[in-house]
């Protein structure tokens, strides 16, 4: 659960995202060789193009491709097939300061008895969250415990069958059971966005869950993507409803990871994209989320995702000009596991809240995750150069340093 933990933040270490001896403390020599080919290869895009339908392909036909994926992009992106295979990252995460955040990364589903198989393994993330700093926050999909089709049908404000109203009716039964135990187990629980022709929907839930169980303390919170134009307005707004209704708004503010489907989608349909003009207007707006989220800290609880260095200093500086604690338990900065250790470890070492996405689950059921993770990394210019210079950089260090104690 998070933590109530105070600190003076004069006794911080000075934070430096450059520091790549704190970034990769966590990682063996193997480690980084094992990132540092990884990323070349990411890098180059024909091959991250082919990846997905030759994998899937192989995987079809019976090739023993598994052991391979699993010990490559599987171990870096992932923390394992099962709860319990996480451990180990649990531990090495925790080593750093860095807490962990357990997304079973089950996607694409589209049956029942797998929704509830779902909601059951969600839970099982919960108990073992609880009472562990080490995990202090769970997080789950709508999507994973409902039909994609039927959360579209209800933002189109379309009338839903008899069969559907009972549908629906469990979707909404699996949420309030996710949430309800996290409230009684005392863990936060995220629900993640999704694209924008479900999202209202998943909104609407969302409130009505924070209505419900944030009264005392935040446990739920909803996903706020900045790369739509308005989502500034809604986290706003949704800060008023909180006020008036009297509870906590939980928000955790990311960019987003569904650009290009959406300006497909809206350019196929003929309406206007929800997507922001140009990266400029989604920074500015992301950085005006958390001036506005620290502004109203007693009252809103929020999760900074971002790879971002930028935004992630200014979150820091934001914390002590206002001067809330680095521990302060309604802030934490979020990345995902494989990725921007170097904000991740350095953050945690000047004692902020940092907690990764350890995503898990079986191999065939996260590729969709993993070949994600490896497409937007080569569309977001400057990436992976980035990410290569760090592990170059520190391949250099360890060397030299391994020299000189010969």
């Amino acid at each position: 659960m998070l933590s109530n933990e105070t600190n003076n933040n004069s006794k911080h270490a000075k934070l430096s995202f450059e520091n790549t001896e704190i970034a990769f403390r966590h990682s063996s020599n193997a480690d980084l060789n094992r990132a540092y080919w990884l990323f070349r290869i990411i890098n180059i895009n024909f091959l991250v193009k082919i990846g997905p339908p030759v994998t899937n392909f192989a995987i079809k036909i019976g090739l023993p491709i598994k052991s391979l994926i699993k010990a490559t992009i599987f171990k870096h992106f992932c923390g394992g097939e099962t709860i319990s295979e996480c451990n180990n990252t649990i531990k090495n995460l925790q080593s750093g300061g860095v807490g962990t955040i357990l997304d079973y990364s089950i996607e694409g589903e589209d049956d029942e008895a797998v929704f509830d198989s779902t909601r059951d393994e969600i839970i099982r993330t919960i108990v073992r969250a609880a009472n562990d700093d080490a995990v202090p926050i769970t997080v789950f999909k709508v999507t994973g415990v409902g039909r994609f089709a039927l959360l579209e049908k209800l933002d189109a404000k379309l009338p839903l069958t008899a069969e559907e109203e009972k549908e629906w009716q469990r979707v909404q039964n699996r949420v309030l059971a996710i949430c309800d135990k996290a409230y009684n187990s005392n863990v936060p629980v995220m629900i993640d966005a999704e694209e924008s022709w479900i999202q209202e929907t998943i909104d609407l839930l969302a409130l009505t869950m924070m209505s419900r169980y944030n009264t005392k303390r935040a446990i739920v919170y909803n996903t706020y993507q900045m790369y739509r134009h308005d989502k500034l307005a809604s986290l706003l707004s949704d800060h008023e409803i909180a006020i008036s209704e009297g509870f906590i708004l939980g928000a955790k503010i990311v960019r987003g990871a569904y650009m290009e489907k959406e300006r497909k989608r809206a350019e196929e349909n003929g309406y206007p994209t929800p997507i922001q003009p140009d990266k400029k207007a989604t920074d500015l707006d992301y950085d005006s989320a958390l001036d506005y989220c620290t502004t109203h800290i007693d009252k809103i609880a929020f999760i900074a995702g971002t790879h971002n260095e930028e935004s992630s200093r200014l979150l820091a500086e934001l914390l002590d000009a206002k001067q809330i604690d680095h521990k302060h338990p309604h802030v934490y900065f979020s990345q995902l596991l494989g990725m921007s250790d170097n904000l991740s470890f350095n953050l945690a070492d000047a004692r902020y809240n940092v907690a990764k996405y350890v995503p898990y689950g079986p191999i065939k059921a996260v590729l969709p995750y993993l070949f994600r993770r490896a497409q937007e990394n080569t569309a977001i210019a400057g990436q992976m150069s980035r990410e290569l210079s760090l592990i170059v950089k520190e391949r250099k260090r360890r060397s030299k340093q391994s020299f000189n104690s010969n």
